[in-house]
């Protein structure tokens, strides 16, 4: 039982990795026409992999051994493909031999893939929320239920609204490249939103099971890092990345030796990785070199100021507080101004950022958003009105399915009650 959970878990984990490149590389094949056929060839491919591994016959390099399976199941399609349907021109392989088909498969040929698919599923003849959930489903690997709670939406909805756009890829004939120019900046949005969803979702998990994912967390960082290698001067693309890298680098103070979440106020900074805030600083260096301001670049900069900070008291609040307030003025995200709610406690003491996420509570965006809560109910902790803090924080347990995060609810409301 325990290897085959081994096997579950080694597959599971190379599907997050590898299934978004191999989808990629096979939609290339076989056409953005034919997304779900790319999917079944590597659904396919990983059940082959449960099925020839299970014996204890894992291979020394896995992810090889899926691309091989994946290549050889792909190059198999095409020519019963090509004997069924002969017209047909949107297959790659259609009019060429297995190696130069195979040459697809080379590490080069599968990161401009990669960047090919980021920009047919970011077109802008798709709803921007098809654009996120389809990147967070073919690249991201996300499962329905994943895309929904990122979202703020549910299963159904994402279900209608995959379908939905991979009709109209079909119907629109939705050409497999790499804009330029004014096309590339129809898609910016799409594609700098979806990344950074995706490691949104490996910061701060919507999985009952897991707080972090790392591996989201670096895939997304992995793909910015490409965009920022094939579009070198896009100002958005390195503010994202250095975002990223900033966050990515707080990682392992997030969570105790037990496993338990530790809130940012008392991180172990020497767990943070400073080579990874160092690439955050000379990546937002480059970014500055644009001509626009993006949420990205003040994100970036919020996030640049805490990896300064010798410790939580020394933090410049003032700075933190201002960038805010330029961010809402770029978007009106009601996470936002519960951000800004947070800082003032630093400004202004924590009854009046009290006042101000109780505001906030009307808000219908925020109706479900359990950190609103969490955070309301540490505050009145931290203030000793102990009924209002317990009122709080179990509302607040009641609207997450992580278990860290419910046993961190779980101590501070045992506090309220000693």
């Amino acid at each position: 039982m325990g290897r085959q959970q081994s096997v579950d878990s080694i597959v599971e984990h190379l599907f997050r990795n590898e299934a978004g490149k191999l989808v990629a590389v096979l939609t290339r094949i076989f056409g953005p026409s034919n997304i779900d056929l790319a999917e079944d060839v590597v659904q396919e491919t990983l059940l082959a992999a449960l099925d020839n591994w299970a014996p204890g016959k894992i291979p020394d390099n896995p992810a090889a051994w899926l691309t091989q399976v994946a290549k050889r199941k792909s190059l198999n399609v095409v020519k019963q493909l090509k004997t069924v349907q002969s017209h047909r021109k949107d297959l790659y392989a259609a009019d060429s031999n297995y190696d130069e088909a195979s040459e697809i498969f080379l590490d080069s040929e599968i990161q401009d893939s990669q960047l090919r698919m980021i920009f047919t599923c970011c077109h802008p003849s798709l709803p921007m929320e098809s654009q996120i959930a389809l990147t967070l489903k073919i690249l991201g690997g996300f499962s329905i239920k994943e895309i929904a709670q990122a979202l703020m939406s549910n299963e159904e909805t994402i279900t209608k609204r995959l379908y939905r756009a991979k009709a109209k890829i079909r119907s629109d004939e939705i050409p497999f490249d790499i804009p330029s120019g004014n096309k590339l900046e129809l898609r910016l949005k799409g594609v700098c939103l979806s990344l950074y969803l995706l490691f949104n979702e490996g910061y701060n998990s919507s999985h009952p099971q897991m707080f972090i994912r790392k591996d989201l967390c670096l895939e997304a960082i992995r793909l910015t890092f490409l965009l920022t290698q094939h579009f070198d001067g896009r100002a958005e693309f390195y503010a994202l990345l250095a975002l990223m890298c900033f966050h990515a680098a707080r990682l392992d103070a997030r969570l105790d030796r037990e496993g338990a979440i530790v809130i940012f106020e008392d991180q172990d900074r020497s767990l943070w990785n400073h080579e990874l805030i160092s690439k955050g600083f000379n990546y937002l260096r480059e970014a500055s070199k644009g001509d626009r301001l993006s949420e990205y670049h003040l994100e970036a900069g919020i996030a640049a100021e805490h990896c300064m900070a010798k410790d939580f008291k020394e933090t410049n609040w003032q700075s933190i507080y201002d960038q805010y307030e330029l961010l809402y003025g770029l978007k009106k995200n009601p996470i936002i101004k519960l951000n800004m709610a947070i800082i003032s406690s630093q400004l202004e003491g924590i009854p009046k950022a009290i006042h101000a996420l109780e505001e906030l509570i009307s808000d219908k965006e925020l109706e479900t958003y359990y950190f609103l809560y969490a955070t309301l109910g540490v505050f009145n902790l931290k203030i000793k009105d102990y009924e209002k803090a317990g009122g709080y924080l179990s509302h607040a347990k009641s609207l997450t399915s992580s278990e860290k995060e419910q046993q961190f609810l779980n101590k501070r409301i045992l506090e309220c009650q000693m």
